[in-house]
């Protein structure tokens, strides 16, 4: 499990297709106490760690994954900064909203608007999964944690402040960029008991 909140930015440096695709991916952390097997959210997908290095650690991403990302949907390039956050540990604060690492489904970039030293931007989820989505509840985009603004059909507003774009990728963000989206666990829940109660 994880809470989205961003604790480093890794830089994809190497990547190889042999049955799944293998990654290696540049890190700022301490790697001497990341264990092989650990999980990492890279850009909000779960990965475990297969090898290490003095600063990089290298995950085997399956084709399931790779087909329902944007890792395969926009593709991840060796030099691509993604957005980095080790497992959540017992004990540890809970910034954002607890978060599985494990995508729904990929969201666009439709508008950026800049209001201040913030930026608004408007993405477009696909319509299976925008039912989940509603003002001021959490979703998860490239594995930050994020309040949703406003909702107008499959369309959303989030407000990016200066330091949430310094400390994670989305200061690179553009219009039409693919973003990993994973909606909030409680929201899912929440829908299905009232699909539930509907039909009784």
């Amino acid at each position: 499990m994880f809470t989205g909140i961003i604790t480093d930015i890794g830089e994809i440096r190497a990547l190889e297709q042999r049955g799944d695709l293998k990654a290696r991916i540049g890190t700022g952390y301490d790697t001497s106490g990341i264990a092989l097997g650990a999980s990492i959210a890279s850009d909000g997908v779960c990965l475990t760690v297969i090898a290490l290095g003095d600063d990089w650690y290298d995950v085997e991403i399956s084709a399931e994954t790779v087909s329902k990302t944007n890792i395969g949907q926009s593709g991840w390039q060796v030099g691509k900064r993604v957005n980095l956050e080790r497992a959540l540990k017992v004990g540890d604060e809970l910034g954002g909203h607890i978060v599985s690492g494990h995508v729904d489904g990929v969201a666009e970039i439709v508008d950026m608007q800049d209001e201040g030293d913030s930026t608004r931007v408007t993405l477009r989820a696909p319509k299976d999964l925008a039912k989940f989505i509603a003002p001021k509840g959490s979703v998860a985009l490239n594995g930050t944690s994020l309040t949703v603004n406003e909702v107008a059909g499959c369309d959303f507003g989030i407000n990016f402040i200066p330091h949430t774009k310094e400390v994670t990728t989305w200061g690179d963000a553009k219009v039409g960029d693919l973003i990993n989206l994973e909606i909030d666990t409680l929201a899912r829940y929440v829908a299905r008991l009232t699909e539930m109660s509907e039909a009784g």
